[in-house]
């Protein structure tokens, strides 16, 4: 299959924006509107509680699930969607920690995503038992492996500079030293080729409201290597994880496979609305969006530095080590980014100094890329950015 790309007549793009931040929030797929009005007003407004039965709600969560594991190589059945990630990441290091009884340590890139690390200290916190917390660099992450290392969790991209692991490698790597491998998969589902059942990964987990533009709050996936799952002990023993919630059972009794990570009551009118989105894939192969990818960040990279000459590369140079962003090092750049979305790109800024710029090959051109490097490089030789009115910081930036 030969995907054409961009599919930019399928989605809601506000007029004279180019939009570089798909990478934190997916822009609005044109089904996903029809799609809640319809969860809304027919199902929920007619139907009331039947709706769980005669709309399909109980099921949803499985049917979306099985719909984001063909997009990271994961068999039918193992990947489970509802709650956040933060809980997903809880929750599959809880298991990864009572596989490993006899290790103590959970082990991270000191440049992962904060609320990863949040989730792993507060369980640490709660659970006691001499458990820790190791980060180390990026570089480093092989080396420090050791005979105590219970789990490895990393993003599989960097959410700064979009670094990649070698996701088979590494969690080979894992693996022979007998601990547990965790992806964290927020930067790469939709963005880049992810091939779990190769890798032979046994967590993985990830959200939606990014490259797979399942809208603000849209809930967060878990995957569960087949062979284990059957094993796995929820630490969140929520109703909608019991094997017969209807049942109304004194004692919990997990589901069968994946389903056994539900915790709490699905959000149906956002599962609706990722379910609506992720039609679009359905005619997209992930080598093909993956070749676009590159060929978008590739010429932005060129523009950027050919116009730029004050902003230093943050990403890798080569394509095959970064996922679908690219990142900028400037001094100013929370301001930067400012008076560029103020010329109409929209791109985002990360602590300290990183302008970060996501490439979604669904609805961006070569054209646009270049109209953006464009923009960027008169804001700069300006010195456009240095304005009061781009200084002030808002709450998200």
């Amino acid at each position: 299959m030969t995907t054409i790309l961009p599919r930019k007549d399928l989605f809601v793009l506000p007029e004279d924006i180019i939009y570089l931040d798909g990478n934190s929030l997916g822009v609005l797929p044109k089904a996903a509107s029809d799609r809640a009005l319809q969860t809304i007003n027919q199902e929920w407004g007619q139907h009331l509680i039947r709706a769980w039965n005669s709309a399909g709600w109980m099921d949803l969560p499985r049917v979306v699930g099985n719909r984001i594991a063909r997009l990271i190589g994961a068999p039918e059945g193992s990947v489970a969607t509802g709650d956040t990630l933060s809980i997903k990441v809880y929750q599959a290091l809880a298991a990864a920690l009572k596989m490993r009884p006899d290790r103590k340590t959970i082990l991270s890139d000191s440049g992962n995503f904060p609320s990863d690390l949040y989730m792993a200290q507060g369980l640490i916190d709660t659970i006691g038992q001499g458990y820790r917390l190791k980060t180390v660099t990026h570089s480093e992450m092989l080396d420090a492996i050791d005979d105590d290392t219970a789990v490895v969790m990393l993003t599989h991209v960097d959410y700064r500079s979009g670094q990649m692991y070698d996701m088979k490698a590494v969690t080979e790597a894992v693996q022979s030293a007998g601990a547990v491998m965790l992806w964290d998969l927020a930067h790469s589902a939709g963005a880049v080729p992810v091939d779990l059942a190769a890798s032979q990964a046994e967590f993985a987990v990830g959200c939606s409201y990014k490259y797979l533009n399942g809208g603000p709050g849209a809930p967060a996936f878990i995957y569960v290597r087949p062979d284990i799952v059957a094993d796995i002990q929820p630490a969140l023993s929520g109703w909608l994880g019991h094997a017969a919630p209807f049942a109304m059972e004194h004692d919990y009794r997990p589901a069968f496979g994946t389903e056994r990570m539900r915790v709490g009551t699905p959000p149906i009118v956002q599962l609706a609305i990722l379910d609506a989105a992720l039609d679009v894939w359905d005619e997209v192969d992930m080598a093909d969006l993956r070749k676009a990818s590159v060929a978008l960040s590739e010429c932005f990279i060129e523009e950027v530095e050919k116009r730029c000459p004050d902003l230093e590369l943050a990403s890798p140079r080569d394509p095959a080590l970064r996922g679908s962003q690219v990142s900028f090092k400037f001094e100013n750049g929370y301001a930067a980014i400012q008076a560029l979305i103020a010329r109409g790109v929209i791109g985002d800024f990360r602590e300290p100094n990183i302008m970060r710029f996501g490439f979604t090959p669904l609805y961006l051109d070569l054209d646009d890329v270049r109209k953006a490097a464009q923009i960027l490089g008169e804001i700069m030789d300006t010195d456009a950015w240095n304005d009061p009115k781009f200084m002030t910081r808002a709450k998200v930036t």
